[in-house]
């Protein structure tokens, strides 16, 4: 299942975020429907890092739905805990940091300025949001003033900008640092990019440039851990972001960890390998949803393609994965594969997850116009806040 080990030099030291030491410098992005609480356990059964939970709107926090709580919910032995928050009102902003501070919710709290997702930039947030300069000054402000009162660190993720005419990366991330944030993170693409062609490591060289005195991370196109190791070797980044890299492949930690600890260790996984860790992840998932186990399996059936991308199963296999109802129904499908199946080398690497095209993005009426925020803008994105799920 893995290659040999050799010892090397250590490629970065730890991560160290305000109070917080992260011993491999490499830190899970949130993703929605992927990062809960049972997907974050697999990743950290593999290797060291920071795993950040699903990300959750502001005023679904304030509000206590019981679907953000159960976002931001981590299990007693998961340290440290790690929330990420997007919103694009600074009140709001404040008071679902405080909730998490004065809860005792959180020992890291990470701010999203970098989804593309159109339901969330037509509202004017994520990676559209540091185009309106004093607003993403004012979310940053509240987010560390509020977390600063129990030294909980709070870091900012952003993409280079809403498109190539409209970068704000740099700014941005001179703002935050001017703002007290414990590090900050660049997704090498731009909101047009979406998710598509190849990530701008450059981009974070010049961030790295010019951000001196707190850890800059670099996200974008690490599908292995070799990957990691040419973007610290290009752009001098403090640490890592891996994001769809991992989706279905929770070992990638390990390798990422033995790479930045100068081995050469990488986990090559036959199908039995595969199957069991998926099996796994299925009483994962039943455990994070209380116990049901239908609802379990519907979250679980996504992540089949991921887990059995190059691996020759066939489509009558395939097709009973993604329709399972029950852990038994998960094990007998699982066990009707060929477990003997080494592993199938490239065809199991490189891209997943979305990837598209890229697209012009979707922002509130006028937002291009000025990078001031207008009354009628404020009013907008007071309600905009109403209308963006928290989960």
């Amino acid at each position: 299942m893995s290659t040999s080990t050799t010892t090397g030099q250590r490629l970065l030291p730890p991560l160290r975020l305000g109070p917080l030491e992260v011993d491999t410098p490499v830190v899970l992005a949130p993703m929605a429907g992927v990062t809960n609480a049972a997907f974050r356990r697999l990743c950290r059964e593999n290797g060291g890092g920071l795993y950040v939970a699903e990300m959750v709107t502001s005023r679904a926090l304030v509000e206590r739905t019981p679907e953000s709580l159960r976002i931001i919910h981590h299990e007693p032995d998961e340290k440290p805990r790690s929330v990420q928050v997007y919103g694009v009102d600074p009140a709001t902003i404040r008071a679902a940091v405080k909730m998490i501070v004065d809860e005792d919710r959180a020992d890291h709290i990470d701010m999203n300025f970098g989804c593309p997702v159109p339901k969330v930039t037509r509202k004017g947030g994520g990676a559209v949001l540091p185009w309106k300069r004093d607003l993403f000054r004012d979310i940053v402000r509240a987010a560390v003033q509020e977390a600063s009162r129990k030294n909980i660190p709070v870091t900012v993720k952003m993409r280079k900008g809403i498109d190539d005419d409209h970068l704000t990366y740099l700014d941005a991330a001179r703002t935050a640092e001017k703002e007290g944030v414990a590090a900050v993170g660049l997704h090498a693409r731009t909101a047009a990019d979406y998710y598509s062609g190849t990530a701008d490591w450059s981009a974070i060289s010049r961030l790295k440039d010019a951000i001196t005195t707190i850890p800059v991370l670099g996200n974008g196109d690490i599908w292995a851990a070799e990957d990691a190791v040419r973007m610290v070797e290009e752009t001098g980044c403090d640490g890592v972001v891996v994001g769809r890299g991992c989706m279905g492949r929770p070992w990638l930690f390990a390798d990422l960890q033995a790479a930045f600890e100068g081995r050469e260790e990488r986990v090559r996984p036959g199908l039995r390998h595969v199957a069991d860790t998926i099996y796994r992840h299925g009483e994962l998932m039943v455990d994070t949803f209380g116990g049901d186990e239908r609802k379990a399996m519907r979250e679980i059936r996504k992540h089949m393609a991921w887990y059995l991308k190059g691996y020759p199963v066939g489509g009558e296999v395939r097709r009973a994965l993604g329709l399972v109802d029950t852990l038994a129904e998960l094990r007998a499908h699982l066990d009707s594969m060929d477990l003997d199946t080494a592993y199938p080398g490239p065809d199991a690497e490189g891209a997943r997850g979305r990837q598209g095209s890229a697209r012009q993005p979707a922002c509130p009426e006028g937002w291009l116009d000025t990078q001031d925020i207008t009354p009628d803008m404020e009013l907008r994105l007071r309600e905009a806040e109403l209308s963006v799920s928290g989960g």
